[in-house]
């Protein structure tokens, strides 16, 4: 059933989309800011689910593209928002009637929902993933065959491209290059699929899920119970650990977020390894979750999500896990987003709610 997102949804919707994020996706605050300006000024967006889709439907996703730490200074404009989506609407010759999330984590939940309002377009209640990840192909609609391009990107000073590639890996190259030449971070869009494809490759009820998240925090705060165990409890995970980061080492390169964090309990230690997102949980070097399921990290008390750009030393944390949509757990997912395509030589790790089991290296 279709619902409609107001202003009044946005900040709920922007934690529960930071929560999902598993520590990437983009800073939510900024994507809340701007989703908030676009529906006040051109009014609230129509949430449509996948079963209330047409199959001749024309759907783009919209997303930024880039390190999060460096969007944290290098602002988005709704301009910029929606350029490649005009560019990528005449290129196709047809109009677009659908926008969709490429991933539900962090701003990227949010940036489509200026979009949809400025563009006057429905937005899907799905989007590629179920979480975020750091490149461009690691949606589910490439194991389903979908094409990322033609795609679109924008930057700040107004430069529009449309690239047309060979596969979505190589969207991903070119695109990744001209991120870094346009200063890290750039608006695009792309996979253009029918209301059919959609339907078939997307994950279902992901804006609803983060609204519900954000909820849940708020409402625990307000009773003065434990936010943390609403979110486990919702995701269907378990928390890993608590204790204090003692250590974060973070670089920008190639632009992603790159590095490591150390969090220190009582009695023993968690390493998390991330690249924009948190792919791996170790303690005293023993793989407790990786990707692709979701390792997530919040504020001890408050349940707030933290981001990789924002995990500093001293913050008393708690990590979480919860599984993913179990496509991402094909041998040819696995070989997309699993541990070794990250270069870790470690097998990859499914997480069932209470244990992980361990599976082919992928």
């Amino acid at each position: 059933m279709s619902w409609a997102i107001t202003p009044t949804e946005i900040t709920d919707l922007a934690r529960g989309a930071a929560v999902l994020g598993t520590g990437g996706g983009g800073d939510p605050y900024i994507g809340a800011l701007l989703a908030t300006a676009a529906l006040r000024k051109f009014g609230d967006v129509t949430v449509v689910t996948l079963d209330e889709l047409p199959s001749d439907a024309v759907v783009l996703t919209v997303a930024m593209m880039g390190a999060p730490t460096v969007m944290v200074e290098k602002l988005p404009s709704l301009d910029e928002v929606i350029s490649p989506v005009l560019a990528l609407g005449t290129h196709l010759g047809r109009p677009v009637t659908h926008i969709a999330c490429a991933e539900i984590g962090g701003v990227n939940s949010t940036i489509p929902i200026a979009a949809a309002a400025a563009l006057g377009l429905p937005l899907l209640d799905a989007d590629g993933m179920g979480r975020a990840f750091p490149e461009l192909q690691m949606v589910l609609p490439t194991l389903y065959g979908i094409n990322a391009s033609p795609l679109a990107f924008s930057d700040e000073k107004g430069n529009v491209g449309v690239l047309q590639t060979v596969s979505n890996n190589w969207t991903e190259r070119i695109a990744r290059v001209a991120c870094v030449e346009m200063g890290c971070s750039v608006m695009i869009s792309g996979f253009p699929m029918s209301g059919a494809q959609a339907r078939e490759s997307l994950v279902p009820g992901s804006l609803t899920q983060c609204v519900e998240i954000g909820r849940e925090i708020t409402a625990a705060r307000d009773e003065k119970t434990d936010p943390v165990a609403r979110i486990v409890g919702l995701l269907r995970g378990r928390e890993l650990f608590a204790g204090k980061v003692v250590d974060v080492q973070r670089n920008t390169t190639s632009g992603f977020a790159r590095g490591r964090a150390r969090i220190e309990g009582t009695d023993t230690s968690l390493t998390l390894s991330f690249q924009n997102e948190h792919l791996i949980a170790e303690i005293d070097g023993r793989t407790l979750v990786t990707t692709p399921d979701l390792i997530m990290v919040v504020e001890h008390d408050s349940g707030e999500p933290i981001t990789t750009e924002g995990l500093r030393y001293g913050q008393r944390v708690r990590v979480i896990s919860a599984p993913s949509d179990p496509r991402w757990h094909s041998a040819e997912a696995l070989a997309m987003v699993g541990p070794g395509y990250f270069g870790y030589d470690v097998p990859a790790h499914r997480f069932d709610g209470t244990i992980t089991t361990v599976e082919a290296m992928a």
